[in-house]
């Protein structure tokens, strides 16, 4: 026979049981509210109410000899093997946009890069010194427009592209900048199975094309655009020259905008539609 005070022990034991079991749910609520909470913040994440995530991040194919160098105004991606960058990257805001400082600088090798070439390579060799980041895109900084005379921002390039189209889309980069609030640009070669080489001292690769790739982070959707001109004369409209980001990650072997949701990346990525670019 079951006396009261076992009775009350159970009674006890019975209400314990319930209150863990109470707890228990409480904390699995909170965590899915929490999950939930998380998703939302991503969500919002890629409409551009978040400036953490390293749009700049570029994927190289594997065994690309790839050594990054760090400036004030930009990363440079640097082969010391082709002795050009494989790309540059940087973002470029409405301010920055708005510099007013003179084109000043000297083209020079950044000696603490091996495999960086120097000024003479370039001379009599038939191409022009190409700035991959331009000098007009840090006007806003003496600094960041000196190191863009670094010759790791720096590819052979034909001379008439040079000051035709390529001039022409950079111009429009910085038109873009002062209008969408800040751009990540990554600007680069393409290079040939067998480049060609020019260089005294070492032998630099001759891209046979460029690209530019564009990325809008703020604006509501995100868009891309992207460039690519043969490493020859280019005649034409700027629109003829446009193409989808993925088609350069193709030509490339490279992966863009990788931090990217696969959905947003895929998007944004397949098609390049010129007039939210050209005709605003």
């Amino acid at each position: 026979m079951v006396n009261k005070n076992q009775i009350k022990r159970y009674l006890q034991w019975a209400a314990y049981v319930l209150v863990v079991a109470a707890l228990v749910v409480l904390y699995v609520k909170n965590g899915g509210d929490n999950v939930a909470d998380d998703e939302q913040s991503k969500v919002l994440d890629w409409e551009g109410t978040n400036d953490n995530y390293n749009y700049e991040s570029v994927i190289f194919p594997r065994g690309t000899s790839d050594r990054v160098v760090k400036y004030k105004g930009y990363t440079a991606h640097f082969n010391k093997e082709l002795h050009i960058p494989n790309c540059v990257t940087y973002e470029i805001t409405a301010s920055e946009a708005r510099g007013k400082g003179e084109r000043r600088g000297q083209f020079e090798r950044d000696k603490s890069v091996a495999g960086c070439p120097n000024w003479w390579d370039y001379r009599d060799s038939g191409y022009e010194r190409g700035h991959m980041v331009p000098a007009g895109d840090m006007k806003w900084s003496d600094e960041a427009m000196n190191e863009t005379f670094y010759l790791t921002n720096v590819c052979p390039q034909d001379a008439s592209l040079n000051g035709g189209v390529w001039n022409d889309i950079e111009i429009k980069v910085r038109e873009w900048a002062r209008r969408d609030k800040s751009l990540i640009v990554v600007t680069g070669p393409i290079m040939g199975k067998n480049p060609k080489t020019i260089g005294q001292d070492v032998d630099i690769a001759v891209p046979e094309a460029f690209f530019k790739v564009i990325l809008s982070p703020s604006t509501s959707p995100m868009k891309t655009i992207a460039f690519i001109c043969p490493n020859r004369p280019c005649g034409g409209s700027l629109s003829s020259y446009v193409v989808s980001v993925d088609e350069v990650e193709k030509r490339t072997g490279m992966n863009f905008f990788n931090v990217l949701p696969d959905d947003v990346e895929n998007t944004i990525e397949s098609t390049s539609n010129v007039h939210q670019w050209l005709n605003r």
